[in-house]
């Protein structure tokens, strides 16, 4: 220290002070991050965004969206009302087909539910709409244009990061909207049918023509009984509607149900809360809230990763299915790829029909009441949603399921075409709503929509009751 401030007044004072100065890099650059690569300085990054700001994800952005690697964020859209949502807009050096394919095949091994498949082909614009239990997400790609943006964007930069190619830039947005209202489940009608995206009224058990493409190829298969039920409810949103593999014209994808495949409880349960949510989506009150991802694990195979751990811990902290939470200290698994049992069904399914204490219930009662023959192969757990659907009337789930018959068969695995018949309808008696007059109810503006207390319209072809 001595030595250098000896030399102040020296001739060389000034060739040693640009020796010992900082490199000019270091005050221009940050540091390295933890990935090894260099971040962008905050006045760089200020000269590409208007009135120095800098772009931000917003605080409501949801975590369990996909995030494209490299994509920059250049604009951030708040929300105008419900028929609005908020929206991010992105852009990338890499080419449509790309993104497409990241998110396509994100969206499938997370465990998301496709609404529409990716309209366009690798070089034009393409839209990716899936919902996850109350997310509704749409990803809308193109070629990167210059364009006025709009006047509430927050904010937008007057160029895309200098790293990427304008020229060869892709940019795409994310629409995103939690506990989305019926009308917003469902999906924009794609650019290729944009003249016919005004809903036509229903007529009898007819359905519009949107609906009409929302529907699945094999419902021959399915017991005429029951079409119906699994029309509407993948009209409503409920079931998957992803296209098979199999070979098919683009206007004509193959969308297979396979109603006579055995549905697994893990996919019961996602059906369960998606269904009753969305039929009583004008009710908050009837509605099934996701868990916490950072809740207790009610079951040890459901861990907190796993990709429907909001919906099956959900259904556990809400009491509508057996654990330790509502007292059962056996039921410590969940099982979720065993299969549905009957029994099953009407234990987690009539406490949404009821909304009340289930009766007591004895083996004499069941047997007294329904008649069962192989009563006493029945669980004791479930003799009491038994009972509860039995005072359902015409509006129980056996009845509408099963038909009229003497034999339960509680141990039968259920199939999907059954699955999806038991959530058509949640309600008692005279009081209660089904996935056809919720689809009626989107089409109708929300001053002019039926009480929901009424009888529910059962469609054409209905079961036998006992």
């Amino acid at each position: 220290m001595l030595a250098v401030t000896a030399c102040a007044n020296s001739p060389n004072a000034q060739q040693l002070e640009r020796t010992l100065a900082a490199d000019p890099e270091l005050e221009t650059n940050r540091p390295f991050s933890n990935s090894g690569t260099s971040a962008p300085s905050t006045d760089s990054a200020r000269q590409n965004q208007p009135n120095g700001a800098i772009a931000q994800l917003p605080s409501d952005f949801p975590s369990e969206i996909p995030r494209y690697p490299e994509a920059q964020l250049v604009a951030s859209v708040p929300a105008e009302n419900e028929s609005s949502p908020p929206e991010t807009r992105w852009v990338t050096g890499d080419p449509i087909n790309v993104v497409q394919s990241f998110y396509q095949k994100e969206f499938q091994s997370n465990n998301w539910q496709i609404v529409n498949p990716p309209s366009g082909g690798e070089t034009d614009n393409t839209t990716i709409e899936a919902r996850r239990n109350d997310l509704l997400v749409k990803i809308a790609i193109a070629p990167r244009t210059t364009s006025t943006p709009p006047p509430n964007a927050t904010p937008t930069p007057n160029q895309p990061n200098p790293g990427i190619d304008p020229a060869a830039s892709t940019e795409f947005t994310i629409q995103y909207q939690r506990n989305a209202p019926a009308t917003a489940a469902t999906p924009t009608p794609s650019p290729q049918t944009s003249g016919e995206n005004s809903a036509q009224t229903q007529t009898g058990n007819s359905v519009t023509s949107d609906t009409a493409e929302r529907s699945f190829n094999d419902l021959s298969q399915a017991p005429q009984e029951l079409q119906q039920y699994i029309t509407d409810l993948a009209a409503l949103g409920v079931l998957p509607l992803e296209p098979t593999n199999a070979k098919s014209s683009q206007a004509d994808p193959v969308r297979q149900f396979n109603p006579s495949k055995i549905v697994s409880r893990r996919e019961f349960a996602r059906w369960l809360f998606e269904a009753n949510n969305r039929i009583q989506a004008t009710r908050p009150a009837l509605q099934i809230r996701a868990a916490s991802a950072a809740a207790q694990p009610a079951f040890r195979d459901v861990p907190r990763n796993d990709p429907d751990f909001s919906v099956i811990q959900g259904l556990a902290e809400a009491g509508l299915i057996p654990s330790s939470l509502s007292g059962d200290g056996t039921a410590v698994l969940f099982r979720p790829d065993a299969p549905l049992t009957r029994e099953q069904l009407i234990l987690w399914k009539v406490p949404l029909d009821t909304r009340q204490a289930l009766p007591n219930a004895s083996l004499e009662a069941v047997k007294e009441s329904w008649g069962f023959q192989d009563a006493a192969r029945i669980d004791p757990k479930a003799l009491r949603a038994v009972i509860a659907d039995f005072q359902n009337g015409e509006q129980s789930n056996i009845r509408r399921v099963f038909g009229y018959t003497t034999l339960l068969q509680p141990k039968k695995p259920v199939t999907r075409a059954e699955a999806a018949s038991a959530i058509w309808f949640f309600g008692n008696g005279g009081e209660g709503m089904t996935a056809q007059e919720a689809l009626k109810a989107q089409q109708q503006p929300q001053n002019t929509q039926q009480p929901q207390n009424q009888p529910p319209n059962q469609p054409q072809a209905q079961p036998t009751s006992p």
